[in-house]
C-alpha cells in the first residue's frame, strides 16, 4: 500500500496477518459456538480429547483451555517471527 518493496517487510506482514487471523478466530469462538459452529483446527482438538460439542456447550475444562492455549501459541510464534 505504501509502495514498500522489501521482501523482509512482506515476510513480516505475512506473519502479522496469520497471527491476526488466528486470534480473530479464537475471539469469535464463543459467538460461533452459540450458533452451533466451531472453526478451530480439529487435529488440535482431537489431540486434547476435545470435541466440537465441548465448545458448543461452553465447557471450560482444562483440556478445552489447553486447545485454546495451543492455538494462541501458534499466533505467538508468528509474532516472534516478526520480531
Amino acid at each position: 500500500i505504501l509502495g514498500v518493496r522489501d521482501i523482509h517487510a512482506d515476510h513480516a506482514a505475512s506473519h502479522i496477518g496469520k497471527a491476526q487471523g488466528i486470534i480473530t478466530c479464537l475471539r469469535a469462538t464463543p459467538y460461533h459456538s452459540t450458533r452451533q459452529k466451531v472453526f478451530l483446527p480439529m487435529d488440535i482438538c482431537m489431540l486434547h480429547g476435545v470435541s466440537q460439542e465441548d465448545f458448543i456447550r461452553g465447557k471450560q475444562e482444562k483440556n478445552v483451555r489447553d486447545v485454546i492455549y495451543d492455538i494462541a501459541s501458534q499466533a505467538h510464534i508468528h509474532l516472534e517471527h516478526v520480531r
